[in-house]
């Protein structure tokens, strides 16, 4: 996806999560915390710990620490949000932040055998999406 036709989605078709996510980055920015800068096309706020990430449109927050492979998910979830727009945050966002604290209550009782993260098709999506896009784009 070029860059003007990810900014031109983001901000028409997509722009319930993204004003959600430019409203986050003035909260984050006026309590202290600054952009690590850009990943891909996303700019990047890292927040706590342990805890994942999280794509609000054009903006990601990790916690620390985070890796590559959680920043092309989350910028793999940025793209979603350009091509599902205004239904990424019920066919995509609310199922993937439930099933990521369901996962995470039953690994703390000590559930061991879940299927993979990327095993439901919303997940497995991002993941591809987000590699694929910074290979292509960006050679990482």
């Amino acid at each position: 996806m070029k860059k003007y036709l990810f900014y031109l989605l983001t901000f028409t078709w997509g722009l319930p999560i993204t004003l959600i996510g430019g409203l986050v980055a003035m909260v984050l920015t006026a309590i202290g915390y600054e952009s690590y800068g850009k990943y891909g096309y996303c700019w990047v706020f890292k927040v706590g710990q342990n805890w994942g990430g999280l794509s609000l449109g054009p903006v990601i927050i990790t916690s620390t620490p985070s890796n590559l492979n959680l920043m092309k998910h989350e910028h793999g979830h940025a793209i979603q949000n350009c091509w599902f727009g205004p239904l990424f945050p019920i066919v995509i966002a609310l199922p993937s932040a439930i099933r990521y604290w369901w996962r995470e209550i039953l690994i703390r009782n000590g559930k061991t055998d879940l299927p993979s993260y990327d095993s439901i098709w919303f997940e497995g999506q991002a993941t591809r999406l987000g590699t694929e896009f910074i290979r292509k784009h960006f050679g990482g």
